[in-house]
C-alpha cells in the first residue's frame, strides 16, 4: 500500500509540500499540485481521512440520522441527500436511530465523533429542550428534520402535521362520512399525537361522538394496518371510513378489508398520508396527502453544505404543507 513517503519520492517534493496539496492549505503552485495528484493516482495512494480532518478541521462529510431504513419514505430522503452531497463533492454518513430517543442521542454522538461537518437529524422522540441541549453538547451544527419550532440555536425543516391531518379528515367528512375509524401512528411520537389530536378535534367540530372502538394504534407498517382492521372488525363497531395516519398502514388496511369480503371504497373508504410510490399502485389506488419531502430534503441539504463550508448562515426554520391526492380508495357515502 502506497504511503505519503512514496508520493514524496515519486515527485521529489517534501512531506510538508505534499501535505499542503492533500489538505488544500497554504500556497502551492498549480504545477506542483498537478504533479502530486498525478503521482497519487499512479501509486494508488489514498489519504487518511481522519488525518486530513484533524489537519484541516473539516471532514468533508455530512451526517444523516434516520429512524429506520425500511420504507420508501426514508429511502427517498436518503436518495436525495446522497445526490446533494455527491453534487457538492462531499461524503454522506448515515446512521440508524432505531426510532428511539436514546437512539437519536447516540446517533448524534456517533456522527460528532466521526467529525462530521454538519448533521441532519430526523427526530421523532426528543423534546425541543432535549434537542437544544444536544446542540450545545456537540460541535457540528444540527439541522432537525420533521419538527416545527422556533428555537434560535437550531435549524429546522418540518412538516405541518396539523394541516396534513386536517386535509385527510376534511376530505372524508366532505364525502359525508360520520363513522370514521382511525389507525394512529405511534402515540409516543409527536407526529402521532398531532395527527390523532386533529382526528379527535375534527370529529368534535362536526358534532360526531368518538367511539372508543374506532381507534387502533399502529406502528406505521403494512402489518400494523392489517392488524388494526382485524381489531376494528372484531369489536363490531360500525364505520364507513378509515383514516390511516400513513400510507403503509392504509395499504395494509385495504388488504385486510379485502380479506374480510369488504369492498374499498364501496363499503369502506380508506385515506392515507404520505403519498408513497406504492399508494398509486395499490388496488384500489390510495387517496392520500402528498408531502414535499424532496423539496424539504434538498433545502435542508443545501443548508447543511453551506454550514459544512463554514458559511455564515442565520438560524433557519421552514415548514412545508401537503396537498390532497385524490384516487380510488374514497367515495361519497351513499
Amino acid at each position: 500500500m502506497a504511503t505519503i513517503n512514496d508520493v514524496c519520492k515519486a515527485t521529489g517534493y517534501s512531506k510538508a509540500t505534499v501535505s499542503r496539496v492533500l489538505n488544500g492549505t497554504g500556497q502551492v503552485k498549480a504545477a506542483t499540485r498537478d504533479a502530486v495528484l498525478s503521482a497519487m493516482q499512479a501509486l494508488g495512494y489514498q489519504p487518511n481521512a481522519l488525518a486530513q480532518a484533524l489537519a484541516t478541521n473539516t471532514s468533508n462529510t455530512i451526517g444523516l440520522i434516520l429512524p429506520h431504513f425500511q420504507s420508501s419514505y426514508f429511502g427517498s430522503i436518503l436518495h436525495h441527500a446522497e445526490q446533494s452531497t455527491q453534487q457538492a463533492s462531499k461524503k454522506l454518513l448515515v446512521v440508524n436511530s432505531r426510532n428511539t430517543a436514546s437512539g437519536e442521542r447516540e446517533a448524534v454522538a456517533t456522527l460528532a465523533n466521526q467529525r462530521c461537518d454538519a448533521i441532519l437529524l430526523y427526530s421523532r422522540h426528543l423534546s425541543i429542550a432535549d434537542l437544544a441541549a444536544l446542540q450545545q453538547s456537540v460541535l457540528p451544527p444540527l439541522i432537525i428534520l420533521n419538527r416545527q419550532f422556533e428555537d434560535n440555536t437550531l435549524h429546522s425543516f418540518g412538516l405541518d402535521q396539523r394541516q396534513l391531518a386536517e386535509i385527510a379528515m376534511q376530505h372524508l367528512l366532505s364525502l359525508g362520512h360520520r363513522h370514521i375509524a382511525c389507525i394512529t401512528s405511534p402515540l409516543a411520537s409527536e407526529t402521532g399525537q398531532i395527527r390523532y389530536a386533529v382526528y379527535q378535534q375534527m370529529l368534535e367540530q362536526h358534532q360526531i361522538t368518538l367511539q372508543p372502538g374506532w381507534v387502533c394504534e399502529g406502528t406505521n407498517t403494512l402489518a400494523s394496518g392489517y392488524q388494526a382492521v382485524e381489531q376494528l372488525l372484531s369489536r363490531r363497531q360500525n364505520f364507513s371510513a378509515i383514516f390511516a395516519c400513513n400510507d403503509d398502514m392504509a395499504i395494509g388496511a385495504i388488504r385486510a378489508l379485502f380479506d374480510h369480503g369488504l369492498r374499498v371504497p364501496q363499503d369502506v373508504s380508506v385515506m392515507g398520508i404520505d403519498n408513497e410510490p406504492a399508494a398509486a399502485y395499490a388496488i384500489p389506488s390510495l387517496t392520500t396527502v402528498s408531502l414535499p419531502i424532496v423539496q424539504l430534503t434538498q433545502n435542508a441539504m443545501t443548508l447543511a453544505i453551506a454550514l459544512a463550508n463554514k458559511q455564515h448562515t442565520p438560524t433557519r426554520h421552514q415548514t412545508y404543507s401537503g396537498e390532497l391526492v385524490l384516487r380510488e380508495s374514497t367515495q361519497a357515502l351513499t
